[in-house]
Parts: structure tokens; C-alpha cells; sequence
């Protein structure tokens, strides 16, 4: 059986099995997200914890370290969004392309929160690209076949200048919307 850069990214979040240790683990992913979002690398651990309702040995037992932490949030994100592609499939073609991209823009500002953090050049991180790719491309070919978005770009462009918008301040989520959908009128025929 061949592995899909997907299936590989299951091994970097390795979530417990019984159900209430799963929901101290998702409680903590969501509360250092949101942490890390907000605070940057340095949030405090006691803060992530506190946020996620949990102890600090909760935190710890399932993020050994500070590395574990940033890993396993960014790792959550790509799998969430390669998920998003499979959610949002049946849609007509640019409906599911634009869904997906709304999606794409949470995953950049949980990467911009964490990504100096991480080993950029490590096998994982090549998965979790590999795999974002693979679950975003047949959402972009379609839009294309059906003559919704233009074929003078590739995959690559979109994402660059969808992640390029993102990085951008804005005064609220409703600018930042507004931005999109202006930068993504230039991408639909």
C-alpha cells in the first residue's frame, strides 16, 4: 500500500484513545492555537493549560515539550484542512475552491503564529506541505475545467498570493474577507 503525504501527517498527532483524554488533547491543541495566535512562540504553557481547562501535568503528559506543542498544532491544522477538501468536494467547482480557501486562511495565521518554531526542512514539514497540495490541486483543476477560475496560473501562484494576503494587517475579519474576495475576483473568469 502506498502512503499518501495525508496519512503521514496522522503519525505527527498522535491522539490518545480514550475519550476523555481525546478531549483534554483537541481542548489543548484549540487553547494553544488561540494562545499562539495571540502571544506568539513565548505564550505561557500555564496559560494553554488554564485556557484549555486542564493542569499543567495534563499539558505535559500529552506535550513533553514545547516543540511537541508547536508541532502537534501546526500537524492539526494541515490535517484539518486537508479534511476541509474532502467537506466542501461536492460543492459546485468555484464554491468549493473559495470554501477551501477560506479555510486555507486560518491555517496561514496558524502557521504565521508558529512557523519560526518549526524545522522547515524536516520530512514532516515536506508531508504536510505534499499533503495540503494534494487535497487543494483537484479543488483548483476543477474550478478551472469548468471555466471558473483562470488557467494562466497554477495551484502554487493561488496559494503564495492567498497566504501573501493573509499576512497582512487588517483592521478586523471583515476587511480581511473583503481583501480576499477582491484578490480572488482577479482569479475568477
Amino acid at each position: 500500500m502506498t502512503q499518501t503525504p495525508r496519512s503521514g501527517l496522522a503519525a505527527a498527532v498522535k491522539r490518545p484513545q480514550r475519550a476523555d483524554a481525546r478531549r483534554n488533547f483537541d481542548a489543548l491543541l484549540t487553547a494553544a492555537r488561540d494562545t499562539f495566535a495571540e502571544q506568539g512562540t513565548g505564550a505561557s504553557l500555564e496559560e494553554i493549560a488554564r485556557r484549555a481547562g486542564v493542569g499543567i501535568g495534563t499539558l505535559y503528559r500529552n506535550f513533553p515539550t514545547r516543540q511537541d506543542l508547536f508541532e502537534a498544532v501546526y500537524f492539526g491544522e494541515v490535517e484539518e484542512l486537508c479534511a476541509a477538501a474532502d467537506d466542501v468536494a461536492d460543492l459546485p467547482p468555484w464554491e468549493a475552491l473559495t470554501s477551501w480557501l477560506e479555510r486555507f486562511v486560518q491555517y496561514a495565521a496558524t502557521k504565521r503564529a508558529v512557523i519560526e518554531a518549526l524545522n522547515r526542512d524536516s520530512a514532516m514539514f515536506t508531508t504536510a506541505r505534499e499533503a495540503m497540495y494534494a487535497a487543494g490541486t483537484p479543488l483548483f483543476e476543477r474550478a478551472q475545467a469548468a471555466g471558473e477560475a483562470r488557467t494562466d496560473i497554477a495551484f502554487d501562484d493561488l496559494l503564495r498570493m492567498v497566504s501573501g494576503l493573509t499576512a497582512a494587517g487588517f483592521v478586523d475579519d471583515a476587511q480581511r474577507e473583503r481583501v480576499l474576495k477582491i484578490a480572488l475576483d482577479g482569479v475568477h473568469t
